[in-house]
């Protein structure tokens, strides 16, 4: 169950991903100020954004936050973007950089989390469930094997632009991406 809820998420993440030439006339386009475009880059790079913070900030409510403050500051640099390189990292390292400035000021906000009355107990059960198990299996991979399995499997970039990304060599991703991928396999193994 869990594994088909994750290859779900992940094929409507592949699904959604915008090429680089969209996201930089989205990005060009929010320089201009057009509000539909940032809700466009919103919608297709959101469960990136989400799943790199989430990966940083190890906390639901607080990588929801820097998902938030992401798109704002997109926003308000989107003038001063230079087409360099992929749209995604621009937008990733920002989202980076605010997780870790985060993270420095320890702020640790508890939200709670509304369930609408009708909401259908049985699915919210099995997202817990699929929750936790998630949660639990990334808790195992230190921060750096977490930030490149989700800037590989999420994100959906390159080993060599998450190696520029990070200032780590690209044997050095590499090798710490398929270790994480052996300790997910081992951890996820013993909870099926």
């Amino acid at each position: 169950m869990f594994f088909l809820c994750l290859t779900s998420t992940l094929e409507n993440t592949q699904r959604e991903r915008a090429s680089a030439p969209e996201l930089r006339e989205l990005i060009r386009r929010i320089g201009l100020g057009e509000e539909e475009a940032l809700a466009s880059l919103y919608e297709q790079t959101r469960h990136a954004v989400f799943g790199f913070a989430l990966s940083i900030s190890k906390n639901h409510a607080d990588a929801e936050e820097i998902m938030q403050d992401t798109f704002l500051a997109v926003d308000a640099n989107a003038e001063r973007y230079q087409p360099v390189g992929s749209p995604m990292a621009w937008i990733l390292t920002i989202t980076r950089n605010l997780a870790y400035e985060r993270l420095r000021r320890g702020k640790r906000e508890t939200a709670v989390e509304d369930i609408p009355e009708e909401a259908d107990t049985a699915q919210l059960s099995e997202q817990t469930e699929n929750r936790m198990i998630l949660d639990t299996a990334i808790k195992i991979l230190n921060e750096e094997e977490r930030q490149i399995v989700m800037l590989h499997a999420v994100s959906g970039l390159k080993h060599r632009e998450i190696a520029a990304m990070t200032g780590m060599s690209l044997s050095g991703v590499l090798s710490k991406y398929y270790r994480a991928l052996k300790k997910l396999q081992k951890q996820l193994g013993g909870m099926a």
